[in-house]
């Protein structure tokens, strides 16, 4: 199994979760473009889009970060995702596909959207929608944090995984300390995780 990891990348997701199933795996590491900030060439040798996360696994190059917290679960940590017939497994489902679609959308819309006005860019109709779905999306987050731990069930789930990477950026990218104390709190609960805490270290490549 090898995980073809680009900084600062969805591939963050991936590589905590490997931590956390403890499977033998390998790392190969990518780094941004220092102009551009996009990902190098060489990783279209892997996958045509060129993007990460990129797994090989069994012989099968696998993308999308989504699909790939599900294979691995589904092949190697059932224990991280409800059974199908608990009541907890439509919740599990929503929180799996709510962090690649209703919450990464206005979140890199409010990131570029900061970037483009740093440029002396005009975005009337964007920047006005971007704040409305932001603030729609994180403050349903935020409340539905109100009283849990984890997302769902109240324990790790994939679907924690899948939210950890965005929200983590959300409280140190964003400059949003205090509006969503309970993305923080949760945040700050993913951060004591063992697994977490080897992931960032590799990451940063930190021995």
């Amino acid at each position: 199994m090898t995980l073809h990891h680009l900084n600062a990348s969805r591939s963050l997701r991936i590589l905590w979760l490997l931590e956390e199933i403890k499977q033998p795996y390998e790392v190969k590491h990518y780094s941004r473009n220092k102009t551009t900030h996009l990902a190098p060439e060489e990783l279209k040798q892997i996958h045509p889009l060129g993007k990460s996360p990129v797994l090989e696994l069994n012989g099968k190059v696998i993308v999308e970060s989504g699909a790939i917290v599900e294979t691995l679960i589904q092949q190697f940590a059932p224990h991280l995702a409800p059974a199908m017939s608990d009541n907890d497994y439509i919740d599990y489902l929503q929180w799996i596909h709510f962090a690649e679609s209703s919450a990464m959308v206005p979140y890199l819309l409010k990131m570029f959207n900061n970037l483009e006005k740093k440029q002396g860019t005009t975005l009337a109709f964007l920047d006005h929608y971007t704040e409305v779905e932001f603030n729609k999306v994180f403050s349903y987050l935020n409340d539905y944090l109100k009283d849990r731990t984890y997302l769902v069930a109240d324990r790790l789930t994939g679907a924690d995984f899948m939210m950890g990477f965005v929200v983590y950026g959300l409280v140190y990218s964003m400059n949003i300390k205090g509006q969503y104390p309970h993305i923080e709190r949760y945040v700050t609960t993913l951060e004591r995780l063992d697994s977490w805490k080897s992931a960032m270290k590799i990451e940063h490549r930190i021995d």
